[in-house]
């Protein structure tokens, strides 16, 4: 589940808010809702993801470079889609493409579990892709609108309720898989994905004439208003690029274990330690966010994450093996708890407070564009045996490293 933002001036903080939320009980009733809404998709998406590299490998029968495009294709469609999404969820308003993004990903989990060939597997990644590209925005824009003494506070909630479900959600899988293999465990997953949608008209109504009813012709207005403003905006452009690895760094962690041999019990094990990390790790970062160096610790964690998986063979036995991945699930944890809260929130900071949804768009486009050529060039050096598969490890943590080195501006 990815993110990109980060702090800025005082006259900026001051305008934060890009949805209208007027009282401190209103913004713990938005964070309520958002925090219930992370549980249940955060269930239905970790149960599925957290055992779909070895569904394909070993069900489906695929190499690992058409994983990768498989995969690939996903973030493709839902991170292509994010650049007019985003400006798209300002127009529509955040509720209601929230609710869509939940019926979306619905479906798309359901053609997932009865896909069995190239036509069911693309149907189902451009499904979970497009969903994908409208609840991030959605999501994001309602924390962003939090006032911004109570806006680090309510992402950390926002992170934390995500990453409960993100270590009960591959054991879940696991116990789906042994109960009806993974049809019934891609059913579970669009079932939570649907409860989800049936909370967001829980949030508070929002005082101001929302946008949703302006006409086509003003919606696209606002689209086309929202990018231009991104694009002049080089100081943000100059972050968004800088860390555009950070979504690549954390999907391949779910994706470079299984191909490094290893099962789903230990990449369910792998995944649960890392997240329960990041979870752990919040409470730390909500007040220390803004510090440039928390988001260039998070970067250089996220890639030694990926030099600690160099040596392991998933096909050897012996309790170093062990150690090594529980290690790199830690270095991974801490990585992606220390990075996601300082990019969203500059990302908040930076964004004026009418376009929030386009800048969270546009950082998530670049993002995502990484995400999926990286990912389709990781499941290609994997294909070419153990050389490739460590020069395919080394590369993301030079990434991490790469983009820590840049020294990211956290504040305009």
């Amino acid at each position: 589940m990815n993110v990109s933002n980060a702090p800025g001036d005082l006259g900026r903080v001051a305008a934060a808010p890009a949805v209208p939320v007027e009282s401190a009980s209103r913004e713990r009733r938005v964070v309520a809702v958002l925090a219930a809404v992370q549980v249940a998709i955060g269930l239905g998406y970790y149960a599925v993801f957290g055992h779909v590299v070895v569904h394909l490998r070993d069900d489906v029968g695929l190499a690992a470079g058409t994983i990768g495009l498989v995969l690939g294709t996903r973030l493709l469609v839902q991170y292509s889609l994010l650049l007019p999404v985003g400006a798209l969820t300002d127009a529509l308003g955040a509720p209601r493409a929230g609710m869509l993004a939940c019926v979306v990903r619905a479906a798309g989990f359901a053609v997932l579990g009865a896909a069995d060939g190239p036509a069911g597997l693309a149907t189902a990644a451009v499904l979970v892709g497009a969903g994908g590209a409208l609840y991030h925005p959605a999501a994001q824009s309602l924390l962003a609108g939090l006032s911004p003494g109570r806006r680090p506070g309510g992402f950390a909630v926002y992170l934390v309720s995500g990453h409960i479900s993100a270590v009960l959600g591959p054991s879940a899988g696991l116990a789906l898989l042994a109960l009806g293999g993974f049809p019934l465990l891609a059913a579970g997953a669009a079932a939570a994905w649907c409860a989800a949608a049936v909370l967001f008209p829980l949030l508070p109504a929002r005082r101001a004439r929302p946008v949703a009813h302006a006409s086509p012709a003003s919606a696209s207005r606002t689209v086309l208003q929202g990018v231009r403003a991104v694009a002049r905006d080089r100081g943000f452009v100059r972050f968004a690029v800088i860390v555009a690895p950070s979504t690549l760094l954390v999907t391949e962690a779910a994706t470079v274990v299984p191909l490094r041999g290893f099962g789903a019990g230990w990449t369910a094990a792998f995944l649960c330690l890392a997240a329960a990390v990041v979870a752990a790790v919040q409470p730390w970062c909500a007040s220390r966010s803004e510090r440039p160096g928390v988001l260039r610790a998070g970067l250089l964690l996220s890639g030694a994450g990926f030099l600690a998986l160099v040596p392991l063979d998933g096909d050897a036995d012996g309790p170093w093996q062990v150690a090594g991945l529980l290690g790199a699930a830690v270095l991974t944890g801490l990585g992606q708890g220390l990075m996601q809260p300082p990019i969203f929130q500059a990302v908040a900071r930076y964004a004026p407070p009418e376009q929030v949804g386009a800048y969270l768009g546009a950082s998530s486009f670049l993002a995502g564009m990484t995400a999926f050529g990286g990912g389709l060039a990781v499941g290609a050096l994997f294909d070419t045996g153990s050389g490739g598969a460590v020069a395919a490890l080394a590369g993301l943590a030079a990434l991490g490293f790469g983009a820590a080195a840049a020294r990211p501006r956290t504040a305009p």
